[in-house]
């Protein structure tokens, strides 16, 4: 007996001293690290490898444990490595498949993490070796592709996509976006690839992929692309509804039907959905730099229907960065595009356009900042478009949008059918009134005030060269332009510690001349030019006020003295129909006895004194610099697309998919 145990002890004692058995993909990554040929010993090296499931932790581990002489001394190893993912990318295992594309990404990070100090073609030489890397890369797929090329943060410095560039892939891409199953498998994916590719060193030598994209007339491809942008698009303005409804429905409701609207403000901070910078990018271009896109804008989907499809949230965390995570419903049947219940037809402007109402009410976080500059930016492309103003103010394209208002004490939301049909420019001014209104504050986005301010006077421009007698709510943009001038005022010594006011204040005074010289030729009714006329003198304490503030800083000495007298001088017409009108309607209270005369009656008094008005004409009004994204906007593209390799890596770590998520979503590569 106590042989037996003696036994059993030694046997214990034994297994107790074995290391643990690794597994046999491990064996097998060890024997990829020696600088021994692998298929010496085992002829089918490669079939088994992508057969078992990949160990991406002890891979990354491997890779990371050598320096960069120790892996150049397995270089072969390491091109044998990568020319077999290649191949089993095409294999018709999707297990074979998915194990190879997780393999390549864990490869490609892993090598270029050892070759930061050398150039991109050491690390080319090392994937795949010089003399084959033009054949490899044609076999790419888009998510390889994509892990590729956000593999550096500035994407400008991933020298490995100079390959891209000469054997371009754009064909490839189109093909995609041209054919409606691919399209709605891989569209997303396509689209955010073609972005990122036009932003590799687009300021310093000539981008193959911004020349092709320029040129593409192709009406399928170029519609493709707009679905996929719309689909994307919609997606977002779809969460946000439906959180915004559970908002006010839940907690916040039943508190604000308690205390009133105190807490509207508060509760509509809480909805956050994550906005997608990549998609908006990809808008971006195609408007920029492809002027058949202007045409994709407008195109209206009556045949589609009414139909929703349900969608499957995104992360909604506050703190989440703009993402580019891509639609989650991308696999569409039988519509490609849903519509919304307020409209008979829709487009990819008004997707748009709600979209930007969205992300433009909140611009205290950074991210959200720039997502409504980048609107604002589109906007601005689309308002300088001959193409694009005719359909804006077509009168026989009229639409119903409804746009996202921020919640305020002072006003009642608008119900949806209430909402008028007219043409698209309404939209875009009400989103510019809109704007104007709900930002004046300590923390103020001067940057996207000017920008508003632009795509207005460029719209008007449009509207007096064409001579488009737009019935639009006119009042509404002067008084809160006139709103505008009081805040600046109200603010001065603040705005002034960190802006050129008088920059904007500029603006609106030009633009108050603009509906002065030439609002007989764009103004719907001549009792719209009256009225302008009623809300200057109306207001007239507020332009008083900024003359009186312009005058002293322009007779100073100081930083200001140049831009406040720019502004003096923009002020003489609007100040002359303030000193000619005024003492008229004085005069007409005092012989009618009358304390305070009506609307009407002011209106009266202003129609029977036009005669003897002397106004100035003033040069320029109706010309704007065009936009130009390399001399102003460089370093905020830039930024821009540094954040979207970011994301885009981010959403693509692989190694927190389960193969069986990856399984399913390359269910449908060849």
């Amino acid at each position: 007996m106590a042989q037996v145990d003696k036994k059993v002890g030694l046997l214990r004692k034994s297994s107790s001293n074995k290391k643990p058995l690794k597994e046999k993909v491990v064996l097998m990554y060890d024997e990829i690290f020696t600088k021994e040929d692998p298929t010496k010993t085992n002829p089918r090296f490669w079939d088994e490898l992508f057969l078992m499931k990949v160990n991406l932790e002890y891979l990354e581990a491997k890779l990371e444990s050598l320096d960069g002489e120790e892996l150049m001394k397995i270089k072969d190893n390491i091109n044998s490595l990568f020319q077999h993912c290649i191949q089993a990318l095409k294999a018709e295992h999707q297990i074979r498949v998915v194990n190879s594309l997780q393999t390549l990404c864990a490869l490609i990070r892993g090598v270029h993490q050892k070759n930061k100090p050398t150039s991109g073609f050491d690390i080319i030489n090392m994937l795949m070796g010089f003399d084959k890397a033009e054949l490899r890369m044609k076999s790419l797929c888009l998510k390889l592709l994509l892990c590729l090329v956000t593999v550096t943060d500035n994407i400008s410095q991933n020298t490995i996509l100079e390959y891209v560039m000469i054997n371009s892939i754009f064909e490839a891409i189109l093909q995609i976006l041209s054919h409606p199953p691919s399209r709605r498998e891989h569209g997303y994916d396509a689209v955010v690839l073609l972005a990122l590719l036009v932003n590799y060193r687009k300021y310093e030598s000539v981008n193959p992929y911004i020349v092709k994209l320029s040129i593409v007339d192709d009406e399928g491809t170029l519609n493709g692309m707009g679905l996929v942008i719309a689909r994307a698009l919609f997606e977002y303005n779809t969460q946000y509804r439906d959180k915004e409804e559970e908002n006010q429905t839940g907690f916040f409701s039943a508190l604000t039907s308690m205390v009133g609207s105190m807490f509207i403000a508060d509760a509509d901070e809480k909805i956050s959905v994550q906005t997608n910078e990549a998609i908006l990018l990809a808008l971006y271009e195609a408007v920029h730099l492809n002027r058949n896109f202007i045409t994709v804008l407008a195109q209206s989907h009556p045949e589609m229907g009414l139909v929703t499809v349900p969608t499957t949230p995104l992360p909604t965390t506050p703190t989440t960065p703009l993402g580019t995570t891509p639609p989650s419903s991308d696999v569409i049947s039988p519509v490609e595009l849903p519509l919304d219940a307020d409209v008979q037809t829709s487009n990819l402007l008004i997707t748009f356009l709600k979209y930007s109402s969205i992300v433009m009410q909140d611009t205290k976080d950074e991210h959200r900042l720039n997502s409504g500059k980048l609107c604002l930016i589109i906007l601005t492309c689309i308002a300088e478009d001959q193409y694009a103003n005719a359909f804006l103010h077509d009168d026989n394209m009229n639409f119903r949008v409804n746009l996202h208002r921020m919640p305020m004490r002072h006003r009642k939301k608008a119900a949806d059918k209430n909402i008028p049909c007219r043409p698209l420019v309404c939209a875009v001014l009400d989103l510019m009134v809109e704007f104007i209104v709900t930002h004046m504050m300590k923390e103020f986005p001067m940057d996207l005030y000017v920008r508003c301010i632009q795509i207005i006077h460029k719209l008007l421009c449009y509207q007096k060269k064409c001579r488009v007698r737009l019935h639009y709510t006119w009042r509404e943009l002067w008084t809160a332009m006139i709103n505008l001038l009081k805040f600046l005022m109200s603010y001065e010594t603040v705005l002034l510690a960190k802006h050129n006011i008088f920059t904007l204040a500029l603006m609106v005074v030009n633009l108050f001349n603009m509906f002065i010289t030439y609002g007989d030729t764009f103004l719907p009714t001549p009792s719209s030019y009256d009225e302008l006329y009623y809300e200057i003198i109306r207001m007239h304490q507020i332009f008083d006020n900024l003359y009186s503030m312009v005058l002293r800083l322009s007779t100073n000495a100081g930083q200001w003295k140049e831009p406040a007298s720019k502004v003096t001088h923009a002020l003489v017409n609007v100040r002359a129909i303030i000193n000619h009108f005024n003492p008229k309607i004085e005069s007409y209270a005092a012989v009618n006895h009358i304390s305070q005369l009506s609307e009407e009656q002011v209106l009266e008094v202003v129609r029977s004194n036009y005669d003897t008005l002397t106004l100035k004409l003033q040069d320029g009004l109706d010309q704007y610099e065009r936009y130009s994204e390399q001399h102003k906007e460089a370093a905020f593209f830039k930024e821009l697309a540094r954040s979207i390799s970011i994301n885009v890596r981010r959403n693509l770590a692989f190694s927190t998919l389960s193969q069986e998520i990856l399984l399913k979503e390359f269910s449908t590569i060849s």
